[in-house]
């Protein structure tokens, strides 16, 4: 089962309905390149042109009640089977996609020049609120 059936099963459980907005919200939030609702509306808004912000902001909300996605993980659907992405943005707004393998190898090279690591291998990384 795909991420995408995972996510409608999960709102049809919760008792929502799958309306065709939905769907292309769920297909928008998919491709990966938003960041926030006012984006998610943006890239729907051009595909439909006759959605609001509000059923956006409805469906995010719902989305995250049921767990398929996630404000900390960027609206980026959950899925604990899947290698993660990690998302950098540098202060002249260049932003970098790397693939699990390669932010793995970024923070081991850093944590090996600091003297930290010692030389093992990175396990799991979690970032959480200081």
């Amino acid at each position: 089962m795909d991420a995408k059936e995972r996510i409608i099963e999960q709102l049809k459980r919760s008792g929502c309905r799958v309306t065709k907005q939905r769907l292309m919200l769920i297909d928008v939030i998919l491709e990966g390149k938003c960041n926030c609702c006012k984006e998610i509306y943006y890239q729907a808004s051009l595909k439909d042109p006759s959605i609001g912000p509000a059923t956006v902001y409805r469906m995010v909300n719902t989305l995250e009640q049921i767990g398929a996605i996630s404000r900390k993980n960027m609206y980026r659907i959950s899925d604990d089977g899947n290698k993660m992405e990690c998302m950098v943005e540098l202060e002249d707004g260049t932003v970098l996609d790397l693939p699990e393998d390669k932010w793995t190898a970024v923070i081991k090279t850093g944590l090996d020049a600091c003297g930290f690591s010692g030389g093992q291998n990175v396990r799991n990384i979690t970032l959480k609120e200081a």
